[in-house]
């Protein structure tokens, strides 16, 4: 099983410059930023960077301090693809050029993808790691003339689904709760079968500084 810390770093919250970094637990590591964003865009980013820099059939376990990241990348990710990429009340989803990618990365990977929720500057290594390399792109990317204007905006556009070929039954709702507090379900590669299915997970006090999910 790969091993991977990720997170992300915004100088200003919102709209300052934003940074984000991945951290294989075996020693390699990747960083990149932005010059504007939010913490939110720097964490998924962080995500996405993680799983495409680890292709292949070995299980992929991905460790992050952000559960609205984790959150968007497993649970709710479902409910938003089969409504068109919109929310339970019909808004469009935050941030959907980056989950969508996390979508289509998920999906084309051979190995299944996991997370685990840590508590973040309580000393974990290799969390601590990823933050300072987050926070050093971030501040690269202020000061580099050529950076991306956006953590999104040197990504492929992805085309929108098209409605008329979407699947026609109910769309499911997607449950978004305030305070995100239950375990995550792994996330495999999707069949046809699945992709009409979400699951659901049952809720646990936050106690601990980490939370395994399998």
């Amino acid at each position: 099983m790969i091993i991977v810390s990720t997170d992300g770093s915004c100088l200003r919250n919102p709209g300052g410059a934003i940074g984000w970094a991945w951290v294989n637990h075996q020693g390699t590591s990747g960083s990149g930023g932005a010059v504007s964003g939010t913490n939110q865009v720097a964490e998924l980013r962080a995500v996405l960077e993680a799983i495409v820099s680890h292709p292949g059939a070995e299980p992929l376990f991905i460790e992050s301090d952000s559960l609205y990241a984790i959150k968007c990348a497993s649970e709710w990710i479902s409910g938003w693809r089969l409504n068109g990429w919109r929310t339970s009340t019909g808004g469009p989803v935050k941030n959907v050029e980056l989950v969508r990618h996390i979508d289509q990365a998920i999906a084309s990977r051979p190995g299944p993808v996991r997370f685990r929720w840590v508590r973040g500057h309580v000393g974990n290594y290799f969390n601590e790691q990823a933050d300072q390399l987050a926070g050093t792109a971030a501040r690269q990317a202020a000061a580099a003339p050529d950076a991306a204007p956006t953590g999104s905006s040197d990504l492929p556009a992805l085309a929108m689904p098209d409605p008329t070929t979407t699947d026609p039954t109910e769309p499911i709702p997607v449950i978004e709760p305030a305070e995100p507090t239950e375990p995550i379900p792994a996330v495999a590669p999707r069949t046809k079968k699945a992709a009409a299915q979400t699951q659901s997970a049952h809720a646990q006090p936050r106690k601990a500084d980490a939370l395994t999910l399998f």
